[in-house]
């Protein structure tokens, strides 16, 4: 397989607890990814390169490996085939690539040397690499010069640089070996002492008596406002599964439009959709459109060339009197979003925002915005318009934006990651969705237990 193709078959993985990253075999039709990326979830959403969601069930679990296999919705038969390479192939100083989508951004590849090819550990052993390795890289491959699997992603150390772990290729080929014809229909543990696939909820192995992890079975309980913005994209017409972009955070297209909702500082939710980019001269006629119009109860502003549409609302309004008019207000966002991202081009010459889908862009109409083009104003008025509309930005929804963009995106989001460190220094938070436990040295251990560093 060409290095370049390798992108292909890595994916992102999301869910309401975080993001991690896994990756295809295609001889099983299955996506291998941690555990402790998908633990308390049944059902996750996976992204490729090109963003595209698909619905995928989490169908083996084996927490003594940290491994998990996904069975996703639709057709994966053109992607490129990679392969594992056989055991005991690495040896020290030999060149690895760490593949996968670090703190939810797009696909990244960082490369790396084995410092150790058996590193034991907890009573494992594990690969040992100085390639960067960051939140979000969790279930995503490590790779050899061949392009062959020899690992998979899982930790690092928060206390110490170019420290990053792997899952030995060996588990994951002995994992595969006793899997047989897999019940792809059904949630199951393996046993980590008998290798017993378990699709009931058991306290021990019905097989060999082993004690089960605690909590293997439950699933994560979802917020009453996670459960209040899901309604509001399904009346979108949106699998809310697939929009899940970590802990009370949604990214999904409605259309050509990119929509993001979020919690900003445990206070304020946010509709924001980065519809447009200003054009490069004559800007005057969309600042002043822009300014004269009114979108209530959104906003426009801008932060550089990006024109956002925004909605803000204090999570204390939200209320059994208020919540049917504001989970409108959240629908008809999308819909003007996009709706209006067409109208600006059209009409004023503006770019579509790199974050739309071109695929989906078409002429619609847009209820409620009458657009009636500005007319052109002298270089002070049209500072002074550009003035305006950012410092509305940087005061409320886009400086907000900004904020949750430079924030953590995977495990619990930034914005709640900064208040749980001013709270608790000692905390962090594992990438994986797992819960946040405090361990020896600063170092935070992940649901499976495995302190072996800091689950990514």
């Amino acid at each position: 397989m060409e290095q370049n193709n390798i992108y292909k078959t890595v994916f992102k993985v999301t869910h309401s607890g975080g993001s991690g990253s896994c990756f295809y075999l295609k001889a099983y039709d299955l996506f291998v990814t941690n555990y402790h990326v998908t633990e308390g979830f049944r059902t996750v959403a996976i992204h490729d390169n090109e963003r595209n969601p698909y619905l995928a069930k989490v169908v083996l679990a084996n927490p003594a490996m940290d491994i998990a296999l996904l069975a996703a919705e639709g057709d994966f038969s053109s992607l490129p085939d990679i392969s594992l390479a056989e055991d005991d192939t690495l040896t020290i100083g030999r060149k690895v690539y760490v593949a996968g989508y670090p703190y939810g951004m797009p696909f990244t590849i960082t490369e790396g040397s084995v410092s150790s090819p058996k590193q034991l550990m907890d009573g494992k052993y594990y690969i040992q690499t100085d390639a960067a390795v960051n939140p979000g890289n969790s279930g995503g491959p490590i790779l050899d010069e061949d392009n062959r699997v020899v690992g998979v992603t899982v930790s690092k150390f928060t206390q110490a640089d170019n420290m990053g772990f792997g899952i030995r290729v060996e588990t994951l080929h002995a994992l595969l070996d006793t899997i047989g014809d897999l019940d792809r229909t059904v949630f199951q543990v393996q046993c980590g002492s008998c290798e017993e696939l378990i699709a009931q909820e058991e306290e021990y192995c019905p097989s060999c008596g082993d004690k089960l992890p605690e909590g293997v079975f439950e699933e994560r309980e979802q917020s009453p406002l996670g459960g209040f913005v899901e309604s509001a994209i399904e009346q979108m017409g949106v699998n809310p599964v697939l929009a899940r972009d970590g802990y009370d955070s949604w990214l999904f297209h409605k259309g050509s439009s990119e929509i993001r909702i979020f919690v900003y500082d445990n206070n304020y939710l946010f509709s924001t959709s980065p519809i447009n980019l200003l054009p490069k001269k004559e800007v005057e006629p969309v600042l002043d459109y822009m300014l004269s119009e009114d979108f209530g109860p959104y906003k426009l502003g801008i932060e550089g060339r990006q024109i956002y549409i925004a909605y803000r609302i204090h999570l204390s309004d939200i209320t059994d009197e208020s919540e049917e008019e504001i989970r409108k207000n959240i629908v008809d966002l999308a819909l003007r979003a996009d709706a209006m991202d067409n109208m600006l081009v059209e009409r004023f010459g503006c770019e579509f925002s790199e974050y739309s889908k071109a695929d989906t862009r078409q002429d619609k109409a847009m209820p409620g915005f009458t657009g009636k083009p500005g007319i052109a104003l002298l270089a002070p008025a049209r500072t002074n318009l550009r003035h305006r509309l950012r410092k509305d930005a940087c005061c409320s929804y886009a400086g907000a934006q900004s904020h949750h963009r430079r924030g953590l995106r995977c495990g619990i989001p930034g914005r709640r990651q900064c208040a749980a460190f001013r709270r608790n220094p000692g905390y962090t938070a594992p990438a994986g969705g797992g819960s946040r436990k405090k361990s020896p040295a600063g170092r935070a251990g992940c649901g499976a237990g495995r302190p072996i560093g800091y689950p990514v």
